[in-house]
């Protein structure tokens, strides 16, 4: 299998280091910008961590500029609905243009995730894991797979009433199979064509939010 190759288990995780070192020198003024609007938003804190499920099956604590009001995890569920109203004014174009994932990057730098590889879940569903759905931990999670690409709007699919549910019965599986598919796949042709999709989908959704 792919992810018993030589490229998994060392090669990508060289390449990673080395992008993310190049992005964190190029993005840190973004980092300060972002940082900013969000204190005069809504003030500290400016990282949304939470727990995922990691590689090998071990759990970490996952990076994001938050987009939401403080303690949001208790006053809703793990699924972000459509118009959910715990997003804030700059919650709402850090995630339309997907830059809320751009912490991520110390994830990669601390090695607990890759730039390509299957998006990180939420602990209560990597632990129902069975059988194929296991290989899901012999890759390093991701920013970017073929499940992100095709749920890159997952507000619209779970929809404005009862999100975890929709999510858990009729998004969860389609999203295994599509990380199952990923781990089956790794190599760096699939990586590089995984990458430069994903930077197409992000400039086109930037460029949409500024031609509103």
């Amino acid at each position: 299998m792919a992810y018993e190759g030589i490229y998994n288990k060392k090669i990508k995780r060289v390449l990673d280091v080395i992008l993310a070192v190049l992005a964190m020198v190029l993005l840190w003024p973004l980092f300060i910008v972002i940082s900013a609007f969000i204190l005069l938003d809504t003030g500290f804190p400016v990282f949304y961590k939470a727990e995922r499920g990691g590689y090998q099956g071990i759990p970490f604590k996952i990076y994001k500029f938050r987009t939401m009001v403080k303690n949001a995890d208790r006053i809703g569920g793990g699924t972000t609905a459509l118009n959910d109203d715990r997003i804030t004014r700059t919650g709402v174009f850090l995630r339309k243009s997907k830059m809320d994932e751009i912490p991520q990057l110390i994830n990669i730098l601390k090695g607990e995730m890759s730039f390509v590889g299957p998006r990180p879940e939420l602990l209560k569903y990597t632990e129902q894991y069975q059988g194929k759905e296991k290989i899901i931990f012999q890759v390093r999670p991701g920013i970017t797979d073929y499940s992100s690409l095709t749920f890159i709007n997952l507000d619209e699919a779970v929809g404005k009433e009862n999100a975890d549910e929709i999510y858990e019965t009729k998004i969860l599986k389609r999203k295994n199979h599509l990380r199952i598919k990923y781990a089956e796949r790794v190599s760096f042709k699939t990586d590089c064509g995984l990458f430069l999709i994903t930077i197409g989908k992000v400039l086109e959704k930037i460029i949409h939010i500024f031609m509103k």
